[in-house]
């Protein structure tokens, strides 16, 4: 399997156990409070929804060799989700998105290679594989934003985790908030399980990760590797972490959680 097989099927497989889910809520379920700061759950299916399809048009404008679509398009699709109700929103979030996953699914083998897809906020286009990726960190923290309200030990799907962990492109300079740092430099060891790796947190601006880890780091930070994309997401709340999370030396939870505040 391609990278950007594995990404397509990975998201194939979120689909549908989130439309399963979506698919049994209650008007009261849609209007619960999700994992994400100010957003109800219809709110946060209405965000997934509008993205798939804004992504499925940025998709078959490579497809068709035109320009993508743009922030007036963007504008529009954001405006009439947000006119919508929460029960138009789930209804309109399970069709969205089997939309987006069915097209990426129908592309070729040649496609998936060769088609480069620009998504409008990146220097340069990306491929399919890095397209998908992109798609799949956000419904995959946005899942667990809905799920999370239902069980607050919830977790990232594995194979969502496995695909992710160290997927290009590399936003964590987006993510991050170096002013919280107060102009300290700090490296931080993070040891992840499920999957294992050793890898550096740099956190200088930009805040970035190699796997140039030094022999004595100003803090360590063992975490399951699901856990770890939640903190980076702000998404690992004391109440949501697990047991297992070991952090010592300047690994501060507290502070790397000003650091990723989240989205």
């Amino acid at each position: 399997m391609s990278s950007a097989d594995t990404v397509i099927a990975v998201l194939r497989t979120g689909h549908d156990n989130l439309a399963g889910l979506v698919s049994g809520f209650s008007d009261e379920d849609l209007a619960r409070p999700s994992g994400a700061a100010e957003w109800d759950i219809s709110q946060v299916l209405s965000h997934l929804g509008s993205g798939a399809e804004i992504a499925r048009a940025v998709v078959q404008a490579a497809l068709a060799g035109e320009p993508s679509p743009g922030h007036d398009f963007n504008q529009a699709v954001w405006d009439r989700w947000n006119a919508m109700t929460r029960r138009e929103r789930a209804g309109g979030f399970l069709q969205a998105n089997e939309n987006l996953t069915a097209l990426y699914e129908s592309l070729d083998m040649g496609t998936r290679e060769k088609l480069r897809i620009d998504l409008g906020f990146l220097p340069a286009p990306v491929d399919v594989a890095s397209a998908a990726r992109m798609r799949l960190s956000e419904f995959a923290l946005h899942s667990w934003d809905v799920r999370v309200v239902f069980d607050e030990h919830a977790t990232l799907a594995p194979d969502a985790t496995a695909a992710l962990l160290h997927g290009a492109p590399d936003l964590l300079a987006w993510l991050g908030k170096a002013d919280e740092l107060d102009g300290r430099r700090l490296v931080i060891e993070v040891t992840t399980t499920e999957p294992a790796s050793v890898f550096a947190l740099s956190l200088e601006a930009p805040i970035s990760v190699d796997f140039d880890v030094p022999e004595r780091p100003d803090g360590t930070l063992t975490l399951p590797a699901e856990a770890w994309l939640r903190l980076v997401a702000g998404r690992l709340a004391p109440r949501h972490t697990p047991s297992g999370v070991v952090a010592a030396g300047a690994a501060d939870l507290h502070l790397l959680r000003r650091v990723f505040p989240g989205y």
